[in-house]
C-alpha cells in the first residue's frame, strides 16, 4: 500500500510549463496527435515541462488556458491553414484542421496579449503570420521547399536541405553565431505577406522565402521557423540554439 506524503515539497526550482499544441488525425477513430519529436528538445535544451494541449475548439477555454501556461509551441502538421482565415478560397484538396486552426490562433493570441512567449515551427510559422494580419501562398514551385512526392516514406521526408540567410544581428544570427544554416523544410505553404509587426529572421536563400520572424508585441517573445529545427536536433548545434532561446524566454516570463 502507498503511503502518501500530502503537500510534500519536492525543493529545487518548478520547471515552466509550455503548452505543445496537437492536431486532429484519424487512427481507426478521431484521436489527438502530436509527434514525440516535438517533446523531447524542449524537455532537454528548454528546461520546460510539457503539456498537450487538445485541438478541440468546443472543449477549450483558451482564456483559462493562457492563465496557466507559461509559454506554448504550435508545432508542424500534416494540415494546412484554412485560406478563410486571411481571405482566400481553399483548393478542394486541401488537408484541413479547422479546429486547430480555432485553438491555435484564440491560444496564441491570448497567450500573446499576456505577454508569454509563443513560438511556432511549420505551420505554426504560418498561423502566427495569419495571426498577424500577414497571408499565404501555396505556389511554391521550387521542390527544395517541400516533398514532391505525396508517397514518401517518413524516414526520408526530411531530406529535403536548403540554405537560409539570418538576418545580422536577429534573434537567430545571434544564438547560433551563424549567417546562413543549411535547413530542412518540409511544408505545401509558405508566407506570401508577411504580417504586421513581424521581424524577419532568416530568408531562402534560392528564392527569398521567409522562413523565420520574431516579434514582441506585448513583452513575450514571439518566435517561429519555417523549417524542423526537432528533427535533427541531436546532431544540430543551430537546432538547439533554437530549443535553447526558448528555454531563455520561459525563463524571462512575466509572474502569473
Amino acid at each position: 500500500m502507498r503511503r502518501f506524503a500530502c503537500c510534500r515539497d519536492e525543493g529545487g526550482p518548478i520547471k515552466p510549463v509550455i503548452g505543445v499544441l496537437c492536431c486532429n488525425e484519424i487512427a481507426d477513430r478521431p484521436i489527438q496527435a502530436v509527434a514525440t519529436r516535438f517533446v523531447e528538445p524542449l524537455v532537454r535544451y528548454a528546461g520546460a515541462t510539457v503539456l498537450l494541449v487538445p485541438a478541440v475548439a468546443d472543449a477549450m477555454d483558451t482564456r483559462a488556458l493562457a492563465a496557466r501556461l507559461d509559454g506554448l509551441l504550435l508545432t508542424g502538421s500534416r494540415s494546412n491553414v484554412a485560406g478563410a482565415r486571411y481571405g482566400k478560397a481553399d483548393a478542394t484538396d486541401d488537408a484541413l484542421d479547422l479546429d486547430r486552426d480555432t485553438v491555435a490562433l484564440e491560444l496564441a493570441g491570448r497567450m500573446i496579449e499576456a505577454g508569454r512567449p509563443v513560438f511556432g515551427i511549420c505551420r505554426g510559422l504560418q498561423e502566427l503570420n495569419v495571426l498577424f494580419g500577414g497571408t499565404l501562398t501555396d505556389s511554391l514551385e521550387d521542390g527544395h521547399h517541400r516533398s514532391t512526392d505525396d508517397e514518401t516514406a517518413y524516414e526520408t521526408l526530411f531530406d529535403h536541405v536548403h540554405d537560409v540567410t539570418l538576418r545580422p544581428g536577429g534573434l537567430l544570427a545571434t544564438a547560433t553565431a551563424r549567417q546562413s544554416l543549411s535547413v530542412t523544410s518540409v511544408h505545401r505553404q509558405g508566407i506570401a505577406r508577411l504580417g504586421s509587426g513581424l521581424r524577419v529572421e532568416a530568408e531562402a536563400l534560392a528564392d527569398g522565402l521567409i522562413e523565420a520572424f520574431s516579434a514582441r508585441p506585448c513583452g513575450g517573445d514571439v518566435l517561429a521557423v519555417q523549417w524542423h529545427p526537432e528533427w535533427d536536433v541531436t546532431a544540430s548545434p543551430s537546432s538547439q540554439a533554437f530549443f535553447s532561446l526558448i528555454g531563455q524566454s520561459l525563463g524571462s516570463r512575466p509572474p502569473r
